[in-house]
């Protein structure tokens, strides 16, 4: 197989140069524009609250009152660089009332059980993360995951993870959950047309720069208020996206970029083994993430005359 055209042309600029060398379970996808092709969304209960753990028990300051998240107090302490790189929050609109002394206490305890066990782990690294998060989509139709009630819904989690987040869930349900799921479809009901139009172009022309096949599958897209600090991670075997609904980073027709580069992931392999063969042939070291920042600028490409038609001003 010839390698793709982009990486024999990428490589040799780089090496001239001298280049020195990462409800709950919800399919919202037929809410409103019926079928969509290449992908399949969903605002699923069980992967939310997992992000959303993850995310408050990761950013909370031990110095900080009991339960409060530490976004306020970690920004009034950082650069204005810190603040730009912040994780997103969600606008929401009233007040909202506040958690009884109960829900306090099942919410403190989820996030310092994910605390402990978690948030030194990388969701997108992490094995066992990937794992969680996997099976919690699987069981996003689900309103428990121990099967105590239904044993259909027995996720087959670790027992100390499925009681901490049986016991969050009705404080999440309560307080964070509906407009957490109001963003996700949103953001769904906004990128749905570009998908339904430009979806399955998009996806055969990708394939053809990558010399491979699409997946014949619709890619799964878990929607989420909290990702990942990118905005978005892609787990493979099975190949499936997590994108945050609120990031700025991925809205508009920017969404679709996203959506499409993170599914790029799962169809490269073929750039990745050109570099390295290129490399070993030419005896150069092998850039770090060059592979990645090829994924980049392919999607960039083909992505970039959608985005002027959407844009006819070039604003981006």
């Amino acid at each position: 197989m010839h390698r793709p055209l982009i990486v024999s042309l990428l490589l040799t600029l780089l090496f001239t140069a001298g280049f020195p060398a990462c409800t709950f379970a919800q399919t919202v996808e037929n809410s409103v524009y019926g079928p969509l092709p290449v992908f399949e969304f969903h605002s699923g209960f069980w992967v939310n609250l997992h992000h959303t753990l993850y995310e408050e028990a990761k950013y909370r300051t031990p110095q900080g009152p009991k339960g409060e998240n530490s976004q306020a107090v970690q920004a009034s302490k950082s650069s204005p660089d810190d603040k730009a790189a912040s994780r997103p929050t969600l606008k929401t609109s009233g007040s909202k009332a506040p958690l009884t002394p109960a829900e306090q206490r099942a919410w403190d305890d989820a996030l310092n059980y994910y605390a402990a066990n978690y948030t030194d782990k990388d969701l997108l690294f992490t094995l066992e993360l990937i794992l969680i998060k996997n099976q919690l989509g699987d069981f996003d139709g689900c309103d428990e995951l121990s099967g105590r009630k239904n044993k259909t819904c027995d996720a087959g989690l670790p027992g100390n993870l499925t009681h901490v987040l049986e016991e969050a869930a009705p404080v999440y349900r309560a307080h964070q959950w509906p407009e957490h799921d109001l963003a996700n479809r949103r953001w769904v009901m906004r990128v749905a047309p570009l998908v339904r139009e430009q979806g399955v172009g998009l996806s055969q022309r990708l394939a053809d720069i990558y010399q491979t096949k699409w997946p014949k599958d619709k890619i799964r897209v878990d929607v989420c208020a909290y990702a990942n600090r990118a905005g978005a991670y892609t787990t493979l075997d099975p190949l499936r996206v997590t994108i945050s609904s609120i990031d700025p980073r991925n809205q508009d027709v920017e969404a679709l970029e996203v959506l499409f580069h993170e599914a790029s992931h799962g169809i490269a392999d073929n750039v990745q083994q050109a570099i390295i063969r290129e490399c070993h042939q030419r005896e150069k070291p092998i850039p770090r993430d060059l592979w990645h920042a090829l994924i980049f600028y392919t999607t960039g490409e083909v992505i970039r005359p959608v985005i002027a038609a959407t844009n006819p001003d070039g604003s981006r």
